[in-house]
């Protein structure tokens, strides 16, 4: 994906974990940040906490929706997913792609990869890898800062 261009619909899940949401529902009262992860993925799990710490600093002012990506056949079994995401406390609504269809709208490569969206849902930040928080934050911060701004 480019920047500015708009968020993908959010289909194709083969099923949805903590809640379903749509586009529809993300887009317009505030900016959304969609991450990718995987049960086969050690840095994904190490960034999980920072994660969630960042779902929950910026809970009334962001939407968090994560999307499970498989690298392999054994990333398949949703018990493994919904197990991982247990452990790892991800209680925001978890798009599970085992057929890759978001991936593929998101022509995403990588896990974990973040995606920040303004409230208009035009893609404004994307990140790959384990490391970069301050850098992630700092985009959500300036998306939430224009936001504050136009009102």
């Amino acid at each position: 994906m480019k920047l500015r261009e708009p968020m993908p619909e959010l289909l194709g899940a083969t099923e949805w974990l903590n809640g379903e949401v749509t586009k529809d529902e993300l887009i317009g009262e505030k900016p959304t940040l969609i991450h990718f992860w995987s049960v086969s993925c050690h840095l994904c799990k190490e960034s999980m906490p920072n994660v969630n710490k960042f779902r929950d600093d910026f809970k009334d002012k962001l939407n968090v929706i994560a999307v499970h990506m498989p690298r392999s056949e054994d990333d398949l079994d949703l018990e493994l997913i919904k197990k991982t995401a247990a452990e790892h406390e991800i209680t925001q609504p978890i798009f599970v792609d085992s057929e890759t269809k978001l991936n593929e709208a998101f022509e995403n490569q990588y896990v974990p990869a973040y995606y920040v969206f303004d409230k208009d849902g035009k893609l404004r930040h994307f990140q790959a890898g384990g490391g970069g928080m301050k850098m992630l934050e700092k985009r959500v911060n300036r998306v939430l800062d224009e936001m504050n701004k136009a009102e």
